[in-house]
């Protein structure tokens, strides 16, 4: 490049440059911020970390591990009476020899009890129709509506498989071989299939009243999750409290799938609580709660990369959390924390200035500034669990209910078909509800399958 004789054309040239250092320099400081992204300082999931995983939330117990002074334990004890008694006596006299039997047994001296289960057996039930003649007439028994063919499964068998393939998540040939290895019998996979719809469709009633009992609540968590359907990606969304959780797969993740017949969120009008996606605020019946815990990590992405505003909104995080008693007391002096807030957002300004206007094309924010304007634009949403009672701190709930589905295709991959994901998202979100209502999973498919009423609470 050869220098210029011009003055005026050499600090040209010079300001160009500069403009172009200062430009890579912002490009390369982005970049580097994005390969430091781990689970605690940004929302890639703590699978990506591998063994060095830290939680949003530091947890400062002052606890030792293990069990705790006090704690009711769970200690294998005897019990009245044992399903089965053996005695062990002596042989024979050492004297006479005389050989002892159990009627010789003058007292037991001391008891030791074993727990087993028995060996799994199959149960063949027949059903048969008698005939009674009287006055004349000839009268026939009927076969209970739920015996329908000359020979078939039942609802305890049919219970196991659907409880093995989705709560315990094992692939159908796991659950084939299972029952084959246990009970001797070839319960197939098109029959596992079959009772997960036969079982999908007698849970109709109950998701219902689920949706009902959610779209009551005065509190919701929403969250979704990408799936792998057909080899193709769809997602299976949430909504949930610690009493209820439903769930429903679709296609899209945005506004068609929150828009569509299954979603609730449209229909919501209390506090709903989810990350910061932008989709969830287009509805505007409810009350928006956003999950802190997301912010944190994102605060943390900025203090790692030097971020004096950052660091200090991050401290104010933990402040308000531990003066709120992690959001089980509730704070009065509400302005003067709102103040403290927009004191540190107006730091934020300087320290993340918005992008400079370009003639073409949208400017671009840094991650800092997106940061901040998100901050600013929902500020009730983020304090709100500080100053009323009952709204929650993150929205780890909806997290919690919907990690069974990433643990699931782990396990058994991906579904084979759309009817078998819906199939699976209306059965565990059944058995979500029925394991927060502490009612027994087993026990409750069975009565689903047997067509008996489920009790749930009434507790929202």
């Amino acid at each position: 490049m050869e220098i210029p004789d011009d003055i005026q054309e050499l600090k040209q040239i010079i300001a160009q440059l500069l403009e172009r250092i200062s430009l890579l320099e912002t490009e390369n400081k982005q970049l580097r911020q994005q390969l430091g992204l781990k689970s605690h300082n940004s929302h890639k999931p703590p699978s990506t970390d591998g063994l060095a995983k830290k939680p949003a939330i530091p947890k400062k117990s002052g606890k030792k591990n293990g069990g705790q002074f006090g704690h009711a334990g769970k200690t294998l004890r005897s019990v009245e009476n044992p399903d089965e008694t053996v005695v062990h006596h002596a042989v024979k006299c050492r004297r006479c020899e005389r050989k002892f039997s159990l009627s010789d047994v003058a007292k037991i001296v001391q008891k030791r009890q074993v727990f087993d289960i028995p060996m799994p057996k199959i149960e063949v039930t027949e059903h048969q129709l008698g005939e009674i003649s009287c006055c004349g007439e000839t009268y026939y028994g009927e076969f209970p509506a739920s015996v329908k063919s000359s020979v078939e499964y039942g609802s305890k068998i049919k219970g196991l498989s659907v409880m093995l393939n989705n709560e315990y998540r094992l692939p159908l040939e796991k659950v084939e071989q299972l029952l084959r290895e246990l009970y001797g019998v070839s319960f197939n996979q098109g029959t596992i299939m079959s009772a997960n719809a036969e079982c999908y469709e007698k849970l109709e009633p109950l998701e219902n009243r689920i949706k009902e009992e959610m779209l009551a609540s005065e509190t919701a968590h929403f969250d979704e999750t990408g799936m792998r359907i057909e080899g193709k990606l769809n997602w299976l969304h949430v909504a949930s409290n610690k009493f209820w959780t439903y769930l429903f797969t679709h296609r899209k993740r945005g506004k068609a799938a929150l828009e569509s017949e299954q979603s609730i969120i449209k229909d919501y009008e209390n506090w709903a609580v989810h990350d910061g996606w932008e989709s969830y605020f287009k509805f505007e019946k409810c009350r928006h709660i956003l999950c802190n815990a997301h912010l944190l990590r994102e605060l943390e992405n900025l203090k790692e990369n030097g971020s004096e505003w950052g660091k200090e909104m991050q401290k104010f995080f933990f402040e308000m959390y531990e003066a709120s008693e992690k959001g089980q007391k509730v704070l009065e002096n509400r302005k003067e924390w709102e103040a403290k807030y927009n004191r540190i957002c107006e730091k934020g300004e300087v320290e993340e200035p918005p992008p400079e206007v370009k003639k073409k094309g949208r400017p671009k924010n840094s991650i800092g500034r997106n940061l901040l304007n998100r901050l600013r634009k929902y500020r009730a949403g983020i304090m709100e669990y500080a100053f009323q009672a009952g709204i929650p701190f993150t929205n780890n709930q909806a997290e919690r209910d919907i990690r069974c589905v990433k643990i699931k295709q782990k396990i058994s991959n991906s579904f084979r078909s759309q009817s078998g994901a819906v199939n699976y998202a209306r059965i565990q979100g059944f058995v979500s509800t029925v394991k927060k209502q502490e009612m027994k999973i087993f026990a409750e498919i069975v009565n689903v399958l047997d067509n008996k009423n489920i009790s749930f609470q009434m507790a929202r």
